[in-house]
């Protein structure tokens, strides 16, 4: 398991972090469809807490996007870089994730986080930070569609609603099992909404949340275990 210390220059209060979303947002690609679903790799990156030690551990597990076979995995260890904050999550779990994507032996590939991209207030979560920094196809996949309105899409597995601010779509309410919740999917960086969706679709043949996310937060919990005696 790698360690982490928090970055040389971290943002260390609300305003600082809110201004380093203003200037990275201006760098999310949006224009790029991404890799196509079921080839190469695909990874996915978690994060576990020890509130009491003030711990933070990342996962990254690399899957085949074809046969959804773990490849690779990585862990990183480190103390807790922001305080928590809604809409600041990022700033609390990157550095971390950074590590253990740093960790792997091979390219990852399009990650997928547990969490949100464009669906967010400033329109700059956890997928789309992690996508500017390292330049890679990122997208969000999450349990719940935090302040965002949508639709209840069909009963069907690969029904979906928009997930709406205002009159702006930031991304999508996905069902990836009959007559389960849905999950709600958003683009990070350098991937579509469509593409976004079918990647998670592909990721999703047995359960509702896809393998990617499964595998990491698995693992994550796994190392925090092992690294709080």
């Amino acid at each position: 398991m790698t360690t982490v210390r928090i970055p040389a220059g971290w943002p260390a209060t609300e305003e600082r972090a809110r201004a380093v979303q203003d200037e990275l947002r201006e760098r999310v690609v949006l224009d790029e469809p991404g890799p196509p679903p079921g080839t190469g790799r695909v990874t996915g990156v978690d994060v576990a807490y020890d509130d009491e030690r003030d711990l933070v551990v990342a996962a990254a597990v690399v899957l085949d996007a074809a046969t959804l076979d773990v490849v690779a995995e990585a862990t990183a260890v480190g103390q807790v870089s922001f305080p928590y904050v809604p809409g600041l999550l990022a700033f609390r779990e990157i550095p971390a994730v950074l590590a253990a994507l740093d960790a792997l032996p091979c390219a990852p590939g399009l990650v997928v986080c547990d969490g949100y991209g464009l669906a967010h207030p400033r329109r700059f979560g956890l997928a789309s930070h992690l996508g500017v920094l390292t330049g890679l196809p990122t997208i969000g996949v999450a349990k719940n569609p935090f302040t965002f309105s949508y639709e209840e899409p069909g009963p069907r597995r690969g029904s979906a609603s928009a997930l709406v601010s205002g009159e702006d779509e930031v991304g999508r309410a996905l069902r990836t099992r009959d007559g389960v919740k849905p999950v709600f999917v958003s683009v990070g960086h350098r991937v579509s909404l469509d593409n976004a969706c079918a990647h998670t679709l592909a990721l999703t043949p047995k359960y509702r949340l896809p393998e990617s996310t499964r595998r990491a937060d698995s693992l994550c919990r796994r190392a925090l275990q092992e690294a709080t005696p």
